[in-house]
């Protein structure tokens, strides 16, 4: 158990591994789990169901600093709510997918969402193993750990395959996956590593071979910080 909260900023593109590695990273150290893109559509659910025009960018901005939000940072008990009402399964529906880019394309709303995030994360005494798209570069940059997963595009829409089933067309499936990552790109860069930020190519790792990598890192960081 980690006697010192830790902070692990993990980023990338969709189909990139980062929610599951994340998920067991969290367990494997003993922290804490935010997964910010579930922010992103538990917003993105809330502006839909309260009926505000997608089109216009400062009602959608305005509805997304109204709504309320909780989220789990247990990485074995997760769920979202909004108001109250539990919305775990529902923000993952294809209504919320499609819908999702006008939160996280809206400077005003990523700019609402970070403070929620870094607020989360400090809210955990343990620490937090944070993913997204920003967490290494915008959200948390001065986190000890941070890391980029990336991996080739067959095996990212393979991946999301595998999650979504035979629900989606090979079609719908590619806009999910790439055309979300090139909208996200229009405000945050995700594809590139920044300064002092681990690029990890998954490609050809097997899931155990990256969690092991982060992981050995954190401890990394977290003997050196004991021995100061």
């Amino acid at each position: 158990m980690i006697q010192q909260p830790l902070v692990i900023a993990i980023d990338g593109p969709a189909g990139s591994g980062k929610s599951t590695t994340s998920k067991e990273v969290a367990r494997r150290l003993g922290l804490g789990y935010l997964d910010t893109g579930a922010m992103y559509r538990a917003v993105t659910l809330a502006v839909l169901d309260a009926g505000v025009p997608t089109d216009e960018p400062e009602a959608v901005a305005q509805a997304t600093r109204e709504a309320s939000i909780d989220i789990s940072l247990d990485p074995d008990d997760f769920w979202v709510r909004i108001g109250g009402r539990d919305v775990t399964s529902e923000i993952r529906s294809g209504r919320v997918t499609e819908n999702a880019a006008i939160i996280s394309t809206n400077a005003a709303c990523r700019a609402d969402l970070v403070a929620r995030q870094r607020a989360l994360m400090e809210s955990d005494p343990r620490g937090v193993v944070a993913e997204g798209r920003d967490i290494t570069t915008v959200v948390y940059p001065e986190a000890p750990v941070r890391v980029l997963l990336t991996a080739s595009e067959d095996a990212r829409l393979a991946r999301r395959r595998g999650d979504v089933g035979n629900t989606v067309t090979n079609e719908q499936l590619r806009t999910q996956v790439l055309k979300r990552d090139q909208a996200d790109s229009a405000l945050v860069e995700f594809q590139t590593a920044a300064d002092g930020v681990r690029l990890l190519d998954t490609t050809d790792l097997t899931f155990a071979d990256v969690v092991d990598a982060i992981v050995t890192q954190a401890r990394e960081v977290i003997t050196k910080e004991a021995a100061q």
